[in-house]
């Protein structure tokens, strides 16, 4: 006989149902909302043009906007979990810095003629992005020595991210005529996510929620202590390696999509422990649906606060992530909280 779900399960229920109800709303929200402000979306259904802006556009911007906020912040709350380290986020472990030099090396080579290399220039910034992604956290493995110990990947992933992200300055420095892309790139986009772009990331979604939520009682042993997780008998060096290859791939299909989005991954973990405590499983699942709605909004209101321009969504991103952060430092309660 199943027991009855607790108080905590039925908080826990009805925070992600929330959570998806307001990505829902914001979805239709942002599929009704352009550069000239906001229309109905059933006024598509009478005009051709208008309905190829509606699913073409904006309803892939929208729903890839939510699907990228979703894995930075599954990242971020693995990551958390994983280092026991409230100021985790995604790109701990070097692949910011890896997906801007794949970027930056792929613009320098290519970005002026890119039918030099016809495979390469179908791979495109999106998959050099994804690349340099992967790269810099294999090479953080490497310098650390695979994942047993957990200060030797922090420092490792510092250092990469140190040494790739100077490498990409020294590129952009070097070749001046890539200095707009890349600072389209650092600042976070969502006006290129397409229809394809939005089944990577969605694919990318569901494989890592998978494993995050079939290893999140590792993440509950190893809150207690390695030494507790160990006398449990677990398996800790596959588990590890299996949660960072999670946080890798989805940090990559996130950033390949939309650049380097800052705080969506380092505060939605947050905000769900700042209304519920409980397991590393619901965290992560409620993380996720909180990270999907905040960089939506985010998105939605740098479409909207300076119509017909938009702001870079990163920058949004990071305001409001900072912001809160300070608000909570001020509050006196802490990051670990």
């Amino acid at each position: 006989m199943t027991p009855p779900p607790s108080a905590r399960d039925r908080r826990a229920r009805l925070l992600g149902a929330g959570g998806l109800l307001l990505g829902l709303a914001l979805l239709l929200l942002g599929a009704s909302t352009g550069s000239t402000g906001i229309d109905a979306v059933w006024q598509a259904l009478d005009d051709e043009f208008a309905r190829r802006i509606v699913l073409d556009i904006r309803l892939p911007r929208s729903l890839g906007s939510w699907l990228a906020g979703a894995l930075l912040a599954l990242a971020g709350g693995i990551a958390q979990g994983l280092f026991r380290n409230p100021l985790a986020d995604p790109y701990l472990l070097g692949s910011a810095s890896g997906a801007s030099l794949g970027v930056a090396g792929w613009l320098m080579l290519f970005g002026g003629s890119p039918a030099t290399l016809q495979w390469l220039a179908r791979l495109g910034l999106t998959g050099a992005a994804f690349a340099g992604a992967t790269a810099g956290v294999l090479l953080t493995l490497v310098l650390a020595g695979g994942v047993r110990h957990r200060l030797r990947l922090l420092l490792a992933g510092v250092i990469v991210g140190m040494v790739l992200g100077s490498a990409s300055s020294l590129i952009a420095l070097l070749t001046p005529e890539i200095l707009q892309a890349m600072q389209a790139f650092m600042l976070g986009s969502t006006g290129f996510i397409g229809w394809a772009g939005c089944g990577v990331m969605a694919g990318g979604l569901a494989l890592c929620l998978a494993v995050a939520l079939l290893l999140a009682r590792m993440l509950d042993a190893l809150a207690l202590g390695e030494t507790t997780a160990l006398s449990l008998g677990l398996p800790l060096g596959a588990m590890r390696a299996a949660l960072i290859g999670a946080l890798a791939l989805a940090t990559g299909c996130a950033v390949a999509q939309t650049g380097l989005v800052a705080f969506v991954g380092l505060v939605a973990p947050h905000l769900v422990r700042a209304r519920i405590r409980t397991t590393h499983g619901p965290m992560l699942l409620l993380s996720a649906i909180t990270g999907g709605a905040l960089l939506l909004a985010a998105d939605l209101f740098a479409r909207w606060i300076i119509r017909p321009q938009e702001l870079p969504v990163g920058s949004v991103t990071a305001v409001i992530g900072g912001g809160y952060l300070l608000w909570l430092m001020h509050r006196g309660r802490g990051l670990d909280e």
